[in-house]
């Protein structure tokens, strides 16, 4: 233990003494914290239309008043020239255009129905089905009205009505559901890319044959790399949820202490894994290329941005050896829903097996020569 104690002393110097390693521990996680915690997000709150109304009668300028009102919606043009609709849709000018017929007015009146076009951006398919959401929604309740206004005593009492509720976040604020992720995302990269450089630093500038000669063991040697950066992941942890906490009001709904004991369980395998990536490179650079191979891969298949159940059977299968979807699932359900331990307890054992394997993996690894 007092072998231990000496590396982790020798640790926590070389971290203090590098000016540049400091901000990157504790200021940028909270800068890329508050960031991406606004940027990263697929609401779209500002669809810049362009109105092509043929029938330029009342009801067609109430429609169009109807999506300008709308906080979503700003009003890019408005024109009876469909191909100059177009042409702002083309130069990227414009993401949506509804196009209301000649004599609209005249078939509502007349025969009680009547049809516009909606033209969207579907580069982005997700954007663009959001965007047409929005439309159909506001049309659906233009049609409500005149419903009512035609015929009262139809329009008075829906045989269905339908009152939705919203559960863990009853204002469907994206960045509720994006914080906790972010923050093990944030976690995951400061620890693993800071453990994946650790030894190969050593490598590089000298110090890794005094070790070598000194009267320590590869679990000595492992232990001391790890614990160091398992203690700051776990502040900069504890950084990040304050930031949640005030900066988005958003509060931990379950025990903070099971949160911390899960965190510290993820820890292990992501520094293990970093500690792992730094015994079979040689130099910085291999070290970092190794290591975004994976955390690209990670993320990408975590469901932070899109949920696991879409994306494809061979993906998900993929996911069982993911440890940042096991995280961020459990860290949303104690924070968001108040999840006891016996609601993601198949999860925790997961991580624990996947930390004990990758620190072994990390140990035995590690070849001490003289």
């Amino acid at each position: 233990m007092k072998t231990v104690l000496y590396i982790l002393q020798k640790e926590f110097i070389q971290v203090f003494r590098d000016k540049a390693l400091l901000p990157m521990i504790l200021i940028v996680p909270v800068m890329q914290l508050l960031v991406l915690s606004y940027a990263a997000t697929f609401e779209i709150k500002m669809v810049r239309l362009v109105a092509v109304d043929f029938d330029k009668s009342g009801v067609s300028h109430r429609i169009i008043d109807r999506f300008n009102g709308s906080p979503f919606y700003k009003l890019a043009a408005q024109t009876a020239n469909y191909a100059e609709a177009e042409d702002l849709l083309k130069k990227d000018k414009a993401d949506q255009i509804i196009v209301i017929p000649e004599y609209f007015s005249k078939s509502l009146t007349n025969e009680k129905r009547a049809e516009i076009q909606l033209v969207t951006n579907a580069i982005n398919g997700s954007a663009a089905s959001l965007m047409n959401s929005y439309a159909l929604n506001i049309i659906m309740t233009f049609n409500k009205d005149i419903i009512v206004k035609t015929n009262p005593l139809k329009g008075r009492g829906l045989p269905v009505e339908v009152r939705p509720r919203f559960r863990y976040n009853p204002e469907l604020d994206y960045k509720t559901y994006m914080v906790p992720g972010i923050l093990v995302l944030l976690v995951t990269i400061i620890g693993m890319i800071l453990t994946s450089m650790n030894i190969v630093k050593e490598k590089e500038v000298g110090t890794i044959e005094q070790l070598n000669v000194a009267p320590i063991n590869r679990f000595h040697f492992i232990a001391g790399k790890l614990i160091p950066f398992w203690i700051i992941a776990m502040f900069d942890l504890l950084l990040g949820l304050a930031v949640a906490r005030f900066a988005f009001s958003i509060s931990i709904e379950g025990s903070v202490f099971l949160l911390l004991g899960v965190a510290s369980v993820y820890l292990v395998v992501v520094l293990s894994f970093g500690l792992f990536v730094s015994t079979f490179t040689e130099t910085m650079q291999q070290a970092m290329f190794v290591s975004y191979f994976f955390l690209v891969i990670f993320i990408l298949l975590s469901g932070l941005f899109t949920p696991i159940e879409s994306m494809p059977r061979w993906a998900q299968y993929l996911d069982y050896l993911n440890p940042l979807a096991y995280f961020i699932k459990i860290n949303r359900m104690i924070m968001l829903k108040g999840s006891s331990f016996s609601d993601f307890q198949e999860q925790f054992y997961s991580l624990a097996v996947y930390a004990a394997v990758m620190l072994s993996f990390a140990t035995f690894r590690h070849r001490k020569t003289v």
